[in-house]
């Protein structure tokens, strides 16, 4: 499709990712899709595409948007009213022009939906007092393959592989780039980094969560569970449509997460116990390894002891 107004102008764009933008609130997008599913004929289906990019044009004429930067691409005050991260009174202050973008991204709620946090960032050597990234520690047989792999990918699945010393957050193909990993790596952490982007159904082309990819068998489950851990433990289970983290009552709106899998985790077994301590050998939860961290005092990120 192409769309006239918006963040979309001039590019080509599906009509799935356009239900699935800003642009649409839950309601709109079951309307949509049940009026495309009783749809018979070409003539019908061009109606429904009509009606989509209408919307979408329409939404753009009326007051401008206030945007904010996401996690791969930028997400707008209306998505984080109905991803309940800010009130209907800050939604409108934005509108008017009454409070600006900046001052909203220092609310905690929003802050935490865009960045996340408590990542374990690197390694900290304490003899020397020399910190290092995951990647590096893993070049000088400080970890061991496996255990730097399993700390990448978490890094990866919640948003950025992380230079400790640098300070930096680059995407996987970013880190590649400046030589952190070998290509083996690259890949698999391509992989792990869906879960921020999305994965794609083989079936239907859709875009989905990790979450709903494990449901799909289209993600080993353990391997799914660690990932899932490392995001709720670094501030949310990430919507990869909307490119930004959803609190655990709108993740169950959306299909993101359930309250099975809610108790998984809050039970945790040696099954989803998938992060190594190489101090003391134990396989521990993304969450009982990164207590056992300290944090940078210069950077406030935190650091695995070895």
């Amino acid at each position: 499709l192409s769309v006239k107004y918006g963040r979309f102008r001039g590019q080509k764009i599906s009509a799935w990712e356009l239900i699935n933008s800003e642009y649409f609130s839950e309601d709109w997008r079951r309307k949509l899709l049940q009026r495309g599913r009783r749809s018979q004929g070409w003539s019908a289906l061009r109606q429904v595409v009509t009606a989509i990019t209408a919307l979408v044009e329409a939404a753009e004429k009326q007051a401008p948007q206030a945007t904010f930067r996401g996690l791969r691409k930028q997400v707008s005050a209306s998505d984080l009213f109905r991803s309940q991260l800010i009130n209907k009174q800050t939604l409108d202050e934005l509108t008017q022009g009454k409070r600006t973008v900046e001052e909203v991204t220092e609310m905690d709620s929003v802050r935490q939906s865009l960045e996340g946090g408590n990542f374990i960032a690197g390694v900290l050597i304490q003899a020397t007092n020399e910190k290092m990234s995951i990647s590096e520690a893993l070049r000088r047989n400080i970890l061991r393959p496996g255990t730097a792999l399993v700390l990448l990918e978490a890094q990866a699945a919640t948003g950025f592989i992380i230079d400790p010393v640098q300070n930096q957050k680059l995407t996987v193909e970013e880190a590649f780039a400046a030589g952190m990993f070998s290509r083996e790596t690259y890949v698999k952490l391509l992989s792990a980094e869906r879960a921020v982007t999305g994965y794609t159904d083989p079936y239907s082309g859709e875009q989905i969560s990790l979450f709903q990819a494990m449901q799909r068998d289209l993600i080993v489950h353990n391997h799914g569970i660690r990932l899932l851990e490392a995001q709720i433990a670094t501030g949310g289970i990430i919507d990869p449509m909307h490119s930004h983290r959803v609190p655990v009552d709108v993740a169950y709106q959306r299909g993101y997460f359930d309250h099975e899998m809610n108790r998984v985790l809050e039970d945790p077994s040696d099954d989803t116990k998938g992060f190594f301590d190489p101090n003391t050998h134990e396989n521990l939860t993304y969450l009982q390894l990164l207590e056992r961290c300290v944090e940078d005092p210069e950077t406030g990120l935190y650091m695995l002891q070895i």
